[in-house]
């Protein structure tokens, strides 16, 4: 990952950053609050698949429930503090999402996931996925996981509690966030 900071003489407005975008359709990027722009290199080929297991557990629930929309990778949305984020999945209630115009939802949607997955793949640091995670929980994410597939951790962050630790789970609920839906972690601990 590297991150560059354009400003004071190339500020990344909205329009550029959509820009940028397009112009580059082969680069993962991301603008944080600070209007600097994060270019993340591609995940490895074991992080690919288990990232598509999980997206694919999120979308069959949904198509079940159709209580929302579910989102991969690619999807990317403009949290209330300014910042352009793309989680590896993502999930907003139903209502929420019919609320923004088709317009907007075309490009980066002003609106923050009701869920957040992030997956960390080898090449990305802790540190900065936890504050991430952070970051989607205090711009209005109710619920938000980032999996460590090395450790077998899962880090689970909710509005007003320190994230919660665990250590090698088969299954995660989605609490009242995601009704009766359940995550089989086999996919990503490869058992």
């Amino acid at each position: 990952m590297i991150t560059l900071d354009l400003r004071p003489n190339l500020p990344l407005t909205d329009q550029a950053f959509d820009q940028l975008c397009r112009s580059n359709p082969d680069l993962q990027l991301e603008r944080n609050a600070q209007g600097e722009l994060i270019a993340m290199a591609p995940s490895g080929s074991e992080t690919g698949r288990q990232n598509l297991g999980l997206g694919a557990q999120l979308w069959i629930w949904n198509q079940a429930t159709r209580r929302g929309e579910a989102f991969d990778s690619s999807a990317g949305f403009t949290l209330p503090n300014g910042a352009i984020r793309s989680p590896d999945a993502a999930w907003i209630e139903i209502s929420r999402w019919q609320a923004i115009p088709p317009q907007q939802r075309r490009k980066f949607a002003p609106i923050c996931p009701d869920f957040v997955i992030e997956l960390k793949s080898p090449s990305d640091d802790l540190s900065i996925l936890q504050a991430k995670l952070t970051e989607y929980i205090e711009n209005g994410a109710r619920l938000g996981w980032l999996i460590d597939p090395e450790n077998r951790q899962v880090f689970c962050y909710r509005p007003q509690q320190l994230p919660e630790l665990f250590n090698n789970p088969r299954y995660l609920s989605g609490e009242d966030v995601l009704l009766e839906f359940v995550l089989d972690l086999l996919v990503v601990w490869g058992d």
